[in-house]
C-alpha cells in the first residue's frame, strides 16, 4: 500500500429489482437461481465471466463427482441430480452401467456414481435452463459491495460493469462467489486458507482429437498442499496472479515435457479461464459442519453429501450452516458455507455446490413469501418439507 485516492461521494441508480439476488454463476448459483425461480421468486444472477458453470466449464473441473456414500447409495437427489443428468445430455458422458435400472448394490459401490462432461456443451446447457426459468442474467460484471438497512439487511448489491457501476434492490442475496465475497462485504466472519497448490486443467490437440490433462500440485487427503509445498490465498489480488502465473508456468514445462517425449506434437488448445483454486475464503455462520458431523441428523438438515476422498462418511447440511449469523437474509452456498477445515474439501464440489444451492434459492423465495425476507424467521420444516417434494434427499441413514 503506497497511500490513498480519495473519491467524492456519489449516487449509484438502481438497475433493477428482485426477490433474490446471487452472486456467482457456478453450479452453486445456477442451482440456487433455478430454485428460487421454480419456487416463485424474481431472480437475478450475477457473474463475472462470460458463461455459468464456474470452476466446472470454465476452470475444466470436468468431473461430476459422487452423488453416493460409496456404498451404493445415493444421497444427491432433487437439482444435483438433474444437473448431473443435464451435463451429459449431449451424449459425451454417461453414468456408471451400474446405476442405471437393475444394478446392484455391490456394483454400485464398487463404481460410485459420478460422470465427466463437455464443458462447452454444459456452459450452454446451464444458460438454456436458467433463461427458461426467468432468471435475469448479468455476465461480465464484478460484485463490488452491498448497502444496508437500519435491520442489518442487505437492501442492495452493488456491480460494475462495462455500463458503471450500478445497484440491484433485492429482498435476500445468495453468495455464490465461492470466495464469500459477499459475505465478507457485509462483514460478516470469515475464514482463509492459503493452501491452495498450483493448478491447471488444459487441454491438447494432436490433430485429431482433444485430451485433458488434470495438472496440479500433489495434495494431502483434505486438499492442501505436501509438506514442503507453496500454498496460495485466494481472496487477494497478488496471491491470486501469482497462482496464475505459476500454474501457467506450469502448464508450459508439461507441454514442453510432451514434446520431447517423441509422438504427434501436442498443442495446446485450451487452458483455464479462472484460478484453479480448491479452497480460498468460507463464511463462519451459525453453525460450522464439521468432521464429527457424519451420519448426524438436523432437524434442519436441507440435504446429504458424501464424501468423494472417501467411502462411507455422509453429512446433513443444517440449513443454519449456510445461514450468515448478522446478516438476516443473507445465505453462502458450495465452498462458501460454514464448515471446518475437513469438511470444507467436501463441500466444494459440485453435488454439494447443488444441493446448498437448490436449498438455499428455495429458502429465499420461501423466506420472501412467508419470513419478511429473514431467514432466521424461515420455518424450516416448512423448508424441508418443500425440498423434499422438489427430490431433494434428506434422510441419513445407518452406516
Amino acid at each position: 500500500m503506497t497511500g490513498y485516492v480519495e473519491q467524492p461521494a456519489r449516487r449509484i441508480p438502481v438497475l433493477s429489482r428482485f426477490d433474490t439476488v446471487i452472486v456467482g454463476g457456478g453450479i452453486g448459483g445456477v442451482a440456487a437461481a433455478l430454485a428460487a425461480a421454480r419456487t416463485g421468486a424474481s431472480v437475478g444472477l450475477v457473474e463475472k465471466a462470460v458463461a455459468l458453470g464456474g470452476l466446472a466449464t470454465l476452470g475444466h473441473v470436468v468431473l461430476y463427482m459422487h452423488l453416493c456414500d460409496g456404498r451404493g447409495r445415493q444421497v444427491v437427489g432433487g437439482i444435483g441430480e438433474e444437473l448431473m443428468r443435464l451435463s451429459v445430455a449431449d451424449g459425451f458422458g454417461d453414468v456408471p452401467p451400474a446405476w442405471k435400472e437393475g444394478g446392484c448394490l455391490a456394483d454400485r459401490a464398487a463404481d460410485r456414481l459420478h460422470t465427466v462432461f463437455n464443458p462447452a456443451f454444459y456452459a450452454l446447457a446451464l444458460e438454456e435452463v436458467l433463461l427458461n426459468a426467468g432468471v435475469r442474467l448479468y455476465f461480465d460484471a464484478r460484485f463490488c459491495d452491498v448497502a444496508k438497512d437500519a435491520a442489518g439487511a442487505i437492501d442492495a448489491v452493488i456491480i460494475e460493469s462495462k455500463s458503471g457501476r450500478q445497484a440491484l434492490r433485492c429482498r435476500t442475496v445468495i453468495d455464490a462467489s465461492g470466495d464469500a465475497d459477499v459475505c465478507a462485504a457485509a462483514g460478516e466472519p470469515t475464514e482463509s486458507l492459503d493452501t491452495n497448490g498450483w493448478a491447471a486443467w488444459f487441454y491438447t490437440c494432436d490433430g485429431r482429437s482433444l485430451e485433458l490433462h488434470k495438472h496440479h500440485a500433489p495434495f494431502d487427503r483434505f486438499g492442501g498442499p505436501v509438506a514442503g509445498r507453496k500454498g496460495y490465498r485466494g481472496d487477494d489480488l497478488e496471491s491470486v496472479t501469482r497462482h496464475l502465473v505459476d500454474s501457467r508456468e506450469q502448464v508450459r514445462r508439461r507441454l514442453a515435457d510432451l514434446r520431447a517425449g517423441g509422438g504427434a506434437t501436442p498443442f495446446v488448445a485450451m487452458i483455464p479461464q479462472l484460478p484453479d483454486l480448491r479452497m480460498t475464503r468460507r463464511l463462519v455462520g451459525v453453525y460450522e459442519l464439521t468432521r464429527a458431523d457424519d451420519r448426524r441428523a438436523f432437524d434442519d438438515g436441507i440435504g446429504l453429501i458424501g464424501d468423494w476422498r472417501e467411502a462411507g462418511p455422509v453429512w446433513s447440511i443444517p440449513f443454519r450452516s449456510l445461514r450468515a449469523a448478522a446478516t438476516p437474509n443473507l445465505l453462502a452456498v458450495g465452498r462458501c458455507l460454514s464448515a471446518d477445515r475437513t469438511v470444507w474439501d467436501a463441500t466444494r464440489v459440485i453435488p454439494a455446490c447443488a444441493v446448498t444451492g437448490q436449498a438455499a434459492g428455495t429458502a429465499a423465495a420461501l423466506a420472501v413469501a412467508g419470513a419478511d425476507g429473514r431467514f432466521d424467521r424461515l420455518d424450516a420444516a416448512a423448508l424441508c418439507g418443500r425440498l423434499r417434494a422438489d427430490g431433494a434427499m434428506l434422510d441419513v441413514s445407518p452406516a
